[in-house]
């Protein structure tokens, strides 16, 4: 724990000194995107694949209700008609999955800790499909190290590190508590990670894209962190 400990207060601090970046439109240029980079090298040294968050007693879990919401248009987001995921990029197999097709893929579940780069946390069980089983069924290729996500939600996005989105806690999520996974919480599918700080798990997902170099990020590109591991 104290090795964790350790490695948040790391990445809250070096974020501070990034901070004065949010209302740029250039964020990563100049010392602001040295400092960046830096930041992101030193996050991904200190990144074990092989560290796994621990597993927390239903007695932890935030009352109903008490979970945040958090989304970026006016209201609840709302799945369009139809909606199904589509995954691209470096796979051999692109195509689009619908909700019953992630179903049948292999089912995961965990109940964790929630961290947001705001300072509170929360706890809930999430169930769904690790990404790492979902590149496996699509085919990714080895040379793709990046994972962009992209939503329906006013065109949120973010893009990982192939390591943190490979990791075993990663998963794309279209349950909550043993039930369906609700509208105000990303329905009918967002991404859940113990690896990463609550504005890079997108919700209201249409797009998993396997890329070769990162994207960016909604919150990313107006100068927040873009690794912000925890």
């Amino acid at each position: 724990m104290r090795r964790l400990i350790t490695r948040r207060t790391a990445l809250l601090g070096a974020a501070a000194l990034t901070t004065s970046a949010c209302d740029s439109s250039r964020p990563r240029e100049g010392f602001l995107g040295a400092m960046e980079r830096f930041n992101a090298r030193f996050q991904s040294a200190l990144f074990d694949a092989d560290q796994l968050a621990p597993e927390l007693p239903p007695s932890e879990d935030t009352p109903p209700g008490a979970f945040p919401q958090y989304y970026i248009s006016d209201t609840v987001p709302f799945a369009p008609a139809g909606w199904a995921l589509k995954v691209g990029g470096l796979v051999q197999r692109p195509g689009v999955l619908s909700l019953e097709d992630l179903q049948r893929l292999p089912r995961t579940e965990y109940r964790i800790r929630h961290h947001c780069v705001e300072g509170w946390s929360a706890v809930a069980s999430w169930h769904g499909v690790r990404l790492r089983d979902l590149a496996e069924h699509v085919g990714a290729d080895p040379r793709a190290g990046y994972v962009e996500f992209r939503s329906f939600d006013s065109g949120y996005y973010s893009s990982w590190d192939r390591p943190s989105a490979f990791h075993a806690q990663t998963m794309l999520a279209y349950g909550m508590n043993g039930q369906p996974l609700l509208p105000a919480h990303g329905a009918p599918l967002r991404l859940y990670s113990a690896v990463k700080l609550g504005y890079k798990m997108v919700k209201y997902l249409t797009e998993v894209n396997f890329l070769p170099e990162p994207t960016g990020g909604y919150w990313e590109d107006r100068g927040y962190e873009w690794f912000a591991g925890v």
